[in-house]
């Protein structure tokens, strides 16, 4: 379980005021995709850290790159709030039932994770995605120090249903020079050496999955040397 006193995640009112003023965007449509049937989840961590290759073409990345640089992006402050992790980058939220209803269906999420052989380590029933959609943009420089991501309580869908999420989403659109995302396992007892560091580096079309919640690991977002990392945020919502 995660210790508590370390730095907390950049998760805050602010982000739902921002979300709830936000207008969604037309986005692109989700196309093309590789089906389902051709991807994979593969286990990087078991019970923590999810990968699927492709699940965005990069005719789909470059398409969704172009699109999200239109969006009015805000830069996070670089002095962060008491207790919560240093995170410098550019970002866009808002909240969109209907897009986070495409995305996981249209690009083969639902099926992927739907049929995961272990459907306990979500957490609970899977109803969808999170509607709180999250656009990163990390330039040169740019960076989301140690952190953990914090499950979050919400109603789900027309019906309301009371719901929390548990995995987080990302989709990384780009690639570039640093901005891995670096996981860091605590050791299985007291007094041990730490276990290395995990890191994932960044696949144009991949999505990264990671428990969050009490379970999160403390993670990473490595600075970027050189290039821009894009990045889809979302998380996985199961009912409570």
């Amino acid at each position: 379980m995660a210790p508590r006193a370390k730095p907390k995640p950049a998760q805050s009112r602010n982000d739902a005021v921002q979300a709830s003023k936000s207008v969604p965007p037309n986005w692109p449509p989700l196309s093309p995709v590789v089906p389902a049937e051709h991807l994979l989840v593969e286990t990087v961590l078991a019970g923590q850290i999810l990968v699927v290759r492709n699940l965005f073409t990069s005719s789909l990345c470059r398409n969704y790159t172009s699109f999200l640089s239109s969006l009015p992006l805000t830069t996070t402050p670089g002095k962060p709030k008491r207790g919560e992790a240093t995170r410098v980058n550019d970002r866009f939220q808002v909240d969109d039932p209907v897009f986070s209803r495409r995305l996981w269906g249209q690009s083969g999420l639902q099926s992927l994770v739907n049929s995961f052989e272990d459907q306990t380590v979500f957490g609970g029933k899977l109803l969808g995605l999170n509607p709180n959609i999250r656009v990163y943009r990390y330039r040169p420089g740019q960076f989301f120090d140690k952190h953990y991501d914090e499950s979050v309580r919400l109603q789900f869908g027309q019906d309301k249903v009371h719901a929390k999420t548990t995995w987080t989403l990302l989709i990384y659109l780009t690639t570039c020079d640093g901005g891995e995302t670096a996981f860091y396992p605590e050791p299985s007892k007291k007094g041990e050496t730490p276990p290395e560091p995990i890191v994932v580096s960044l696949e144009a079309g991949m999505g990264l999955l990671h428990k969050h919640g009490d379970d999160c690991l403390l993670h990473e977002g490595k600075e970027v040397r050189s290039g821009e990392k894009w990045v889809l945020r979302s998380d996985l919502v199961v009912q409570r």
